[in-house]
């Protein structure tokens, strides 16, 4: 299987009285993260990561219920779009946003995401994905590798190698 390499880059932030910039139908379709207070970690903190695939960000976020934390008004909203050569149809296009969803979630693991924190370790799909952040990525590491962060090496036995 070949690699599939994702370029996402980021943007923001954004604050939720912003999100009508980020309703351009031609655009603005990705990956977001939300930013915020949490009663355990603290303030200014990675809370979620969500996409929107199917709804413009402007329109997918602000079904988000952000209201409810303890600093809303310093909340704050990165948007990730995805980059290459050419636009993928929406089919291929969708399946990336999905795909690197997954594994941004499970690698950075932040604080009101469970969907994904455990299911992907045995998704073949995502053994060859290899996810590059670009420009505004904020807390999210630069690289990220499903060979890394999946079971696709689990069973491999390691020796040490001996100098010669």
């Amino acid at each position: 299987m070949n690699e599939n390499i994702i370029h996402i880059d980021w943007d923001g932030p954004y604050s939720f009285s912003k999100l009508d910039e980020l309703k351009n139908d031609k655009i603005d379709y990705g990956i977001y993260q939300i930013y915020g207070g949490h009663p355990v970690y603290g303030s200014n903190k990675l809370l979620y990561i969500g996409k929107a695939d199917t709804q413009t960000f402007g329109v997918r976020i602000s079904q988000e219920r952000w209201y409810w934390n303890n600093d809303a008004e310093s909340v704050q909203i990165y948007v990730g779009r995805l980059a290459g050569k050419k636009t993928p149809n929406l089919e291929i296009w969708s399946k990336q946003i999905s795909l690197a969803e997954k594994l941004l979630i499970f690698a950075h693991a932040p604080a009101y995401n469970s969907q994904n924190i455990n299911s992907i370790r045995n998704e073949k799909e995502l053994y060859n994905l290899h996810i590059l952040n670009w420009a505004n990525h904020r807390d999210l590491m630069p690289e990220i590798s499903g060979a890394r962060w999946t079971s696709k090496y689990d069973d491999m036995k390691y020796e040490l190698y001996e100098y010669h």
